[in-house]
């Protein structure tokens, strides 16, 4: 497991605030960001914090953060990103009133799928995206529980991805993040 220097990343989209903390990186979002395209709300939402890397084929990358999620899609995870029409965010957001784990993978329009984790709120939140062939298969866990698999999503293996820590407030002003850990191992070797 190699750990990723904070400064080896670079934004899509600078925060409000990011200042480390010992080994973590503490990160304001400003209100109104995210990320969408199209689908069943019409608009198209560019402006999510993402800091990213390159994310090569036989990879995966892993952030453990921790956050207080209260605000209307408060959110935070891992952010893929090919280019403005082919990215996957995946993570936790605030949605109908509790937490929500899951995952939204874009290839020209937007797709959404989550489910309830309410006892993850307050807790260590992991994000593993694990790069093989032609997909990625994103897992997550709170504390040091096993990795669940959340997706798997196609990625095309010729691409060149980046990926890294990602927030984004779209209702609110002060959403602060704590990213504890941004790691990059050998993609995991089995899918389940």
């Amino acid at each position: 497991m190699t750990r990723v220097d904070w400064a080896s990343g670079h934004w899509t989209h600078e925060p409000v605030e990011a200042h480390p903390d010992g080994d973590a990186l503490v990160v304001t979002a400003a209100e109104g960001t995210d990320a969408w395209r199209i689908t069943s709300y019409g608009f198209i939402h560019d402006t999510e914090h993402a800091l990213v890397a390159p994310f090569d084929v036989g990879t995966a990358v892993e952030v453990a953060f921790t956050g207080d999620f209260s605000g209307d899609f408060d959110q935070a995870g891992v952010f893929i990103r090919t280019d403005d029409e082919n990215w996957i965010k995946s993570g936790v957001e605030f949605s109908d009133g509790l937490l929500q784990l899951g995952a939204v993978v874009t290839r020209g329009v937007s797709d959404w799928s989550v489910a309830p984790v309410p006892h993850w709120a307050g807790r260590r939140i992991t994000v593993r995206a694990s790069r093989s062939g032609d997909a990625v298969a994103i897992r997550a866990r709170v504390d040091d529980e096993p990795f669940a698999l959340i997706r798997l999503a196609p990625l095309d293996p010729g691409a060149l991805v980046e990926a890294g820590p990602f927030l984004c407030a779209p209702s609110r002003p002060g959403l602060t993040v704590r990213f504890e850990s941004w790691t990059v191992t050998p993609a995991d070797e089995t899918l389940h």
